[in-house]
């Protein structure tokens, strides 16, 4: 397992926040907390910008990945709306959430409840080469459900 140091800075109203951290050896993606001022509510169908309350730096050929939680996704229908959400390794401003309640009841975002997580993964970056042509494939320009799925 690679390791890479992320520096964290949380934000001066978010000191009582735990800093994001794994909840067991296994996860892949560190928990960020709901930095609201007490409780957002979001009605069905809403979405709304949710401040974690840190900021990070990530190091060059990294890139942070903002993801749901499965466990408020299933349970009660909150996602994010650009899932997965990038996190640019030039980027220090804080860390900001588009959270969507897709369920038919309101929800309640209590702060410091975890609300998302963050996963670091390496970037490899793209030499754009024009070309007359492309190379062909078994599927060429097949696009959405063109492979039966």
């Amino acid at each position: 397992m690679q390791r890479v140091a992320v520096f964290i800075v949380r934000a001066g109203d978010c000191l009582d926040l735990p800093l994001p951290g794994y909840a067991s050896d296994g996860a892949s993606g560190v928990d960020l907390y709901a930095a609201v001022d007490d409780v957002m509510v979001l009605q069905p169908g809403e979405r709304a910008l949710v401040r974690t309350g840190v900021r990070v730096a990530i190091p060059e050929g990294f890139e942070g990945q903002v993801r749901a939680r499965s466990g408020i996704a299933i349970k009660r229908g909150l996602g994010l709306v650009n899932a997965p959400g990038t996190i640019d390794s030039d980027y220090r401003g804080e860390i900001q959430l588009i959270v969507i309640n897709w369920s038919a009841e309101p929800q309640a975002i209590k702060r410091g409840e975890r609300i998302a997580q963050l996963v670091i993964a390496p970037v490899a970056r793209a030499e754009i080469v024009e070309a007359e042509s492309l190379d062909d494939t078994r599927r060429g320009p097949g696009g959405f459900g063109h492979t039966g799925l």
